[in-house]
């Protein structure tokens, strides 16, 4: 068994990605590869086969791999729900909410887990590859490490650090790194990965030369930058968007302080028949055919915030002129009357009022709700397919006049005039055929050839793995 571990500069160096791309040129090579990340930090996550959560980029990464998402891919993943505080989610289970100095005392006991899914994968795949989270170099949480270097030093393995020369400072991030890591740690890292680079090559190899020459290390690639690639994101949320046909509509989704799951929006954002747009709070609210309400990790503390940047009253004006609201998870929460928090999970216990728009109540509850799922919509001979992950229970009238059929089972709601609708299933428009169907809903007159998200995902991968594979010298990598 072989296992190599990719850790990054900075955030957002393109670890996430680099992982994928390696995992899915193994597969390809017929190699029994899994991904594998200790400890994961971010709002967008997945359910997996074994009815837990782990973070996103781990079952994208699954995928790569031609695998099921499982919790062991990803055993530690801590969704933050404050600014000082965090759900800690151990082998796809809730086990607490912790402040940061609470969950420094915590790693021990998140490591045993970590090493635990670590060995079960060991012994079931050929290969492992691993991401790192954040930087190794942060001096600051570098005492009982779990994510970086202490995982690292734990299993004995190599570390490929790559840096992004987008952001500038690349050679700067690398040398840096370098020189706050330990003798051990900094013998582990094996070379470099330069990502996101555009421009001449050949401008760009004194500083390679010097850079092999000042570290003794190898660079082992330098990754183009891929224009209008789609991977999934683990925790950003994208700005960009597909061009737009004349026969399109508008939808807005506001960015909550808390949002979770932005995923779900992917499909939306690269359609070319939907003019999509993230609104941050702060930004004006533009006209819309359809606005959703997303979901949120702090749904009581997010309802505040739209209401203090004026999304009441542009929501009340929105329906007055007949556009369409969906609320998915914490939106479709928001929609109701009154949420209950009795037990204090996001902040202090109470209860809030809702927008009051679906008449029922939203209590939350100690026990997550995990589940993949399938069945119909309501409102249109379409399949749906997705899966849930709240803590509420939802009850009410306006549960009589659902939006889907579960296993049989009604789902979310819907108004009594079809313009509002709320459901706790993320991965809506993933699947052309409900993706369709919502559209036409919200007011799409002519739905041109199905677009195919799911499609356009492995089409991501492979290009990605198309790349990862010229770009990397695997002969000195030795995979």
């Amino acid at each position: 068994m072989k296992t190599l571990m990719i850790q990054g500069t900075t955030s957002d160096a393109g670890k996430s990605t680099l992982v994928a791309g390696i995992c899915r040129v193994l597969y390809r090579r017929g190699i029994k590869v899994a991904p594998f990340k200790p400890q994961n930090m971010a709002l967008n996550s997945a359910v997996t086969i074994d009815g837990g959560e782990i973070g996103r980029a781990q079952a994208v990464q699954a995928q790569a791999c031609g695998l099921a998402p499982h919790t062991d891919m990803n055993p530690v993943l801590l969704k933050p729900n404050s600014d000082t505080g965090c759900q800690v989610i151990i082998h796809g289970k809730v086990v607490c909410n912790l402040e940061a100095t609470g969950y420094h005392a915590y790693k021990p006991t998140a490591m045993r887990a970590v090493l635990d899914s670590y060995q079960r994968l060991a012994s079931q795949y050929e290969y492992i590859v691993v991401e790192g989270a954040g930087s190794p170099a942060e001096i600051n949480l570098r005492e009982g490490d779990i994510a970086n270097m202490g995982f690292a030093e734990a299993v004995d393995c190599p570390v490929l650090l790559i840096a992004d020369i987008d952001r500038g400072g690349v050679f700067a991030h690398i040398v840096g790194t370098l020189a706050l890591l330990s003798a051990s740690e900094r013998k582990r890292v094996i070379g470099f990965v330069i990502n996101r680079f555009r421009g001449d090559i050949a401008l760009l190899q004194p500083g390679l030369d010097w850079l092999e020459k000042e570290t003794g290390k190898p660079v082992l690639g330098v990754l183009p930058y891929l224009h209008n690639l789609h991977i999934e994101a683990e925790d950003g949320v994208s700005k960009s968007a597909a061009a737009v046909s004349e026969n399109s509509i508008k939808v807005v989704v506001p960015v909550l302080p808390h949002i979770s799951n932005h995923t779900d929006f992917d499909a939306l954002r690269l359609h070319p028949q939907v003019d999509f747009q993230f609104v941050k709070m702060g930004e004006a609210i533009p006209t819309a055919d359809l606005i959703i309400l997303p979901g949120s990790k702090n749904v009581q503390g997010d309802l505040e915030y739209l209401r203090a940047n004026q999304w009441e009253q542009a929501l009340t004006k929105h329906l007055r002129y007949g556009g369409k609201v969906l609320g998915i998870c914490g939106g479709f929460q928001m929609l109701g009357n009154l949420i209950h928090d009795p037990h204090a999970i996001e902040g202090d216990a109470g209860s809030c009022a809702g927008f009051a728009w679906l008449e029922m109540e939203t209590t939350l509850m100690p026990e997550k709700h995990l589940a993949q799922v399938r069945g119909k919509l309501t409102f249109a001979d379409a399949r749906v397919s997705g899966y849930e992950i709240h803590m509420g229970i939802s009850t009410g009238a306006a549960l009589s006049k659902p939006a889907l059929t579960i296993n049989g089972q009604p789902e979310g709601a819907m108004s009594q005039d079809n313009q509002i609708a709320g459901t706790y299933v993320h991965g809506l428009f993933d699947h052309a055929e409900s993706c369709a169907a919502w559209l036409t809903w919200a007011g799409l007159g002519n739905t041109e050839a199905q677009f195919d998200y799911e499609q356009l995902r492995e089409a991501g991968l492979e290009r990605l793995a198309d790349c990862v594979a010229q770009y990397l010298d695997w002969d000195r990598l030795a995979v």
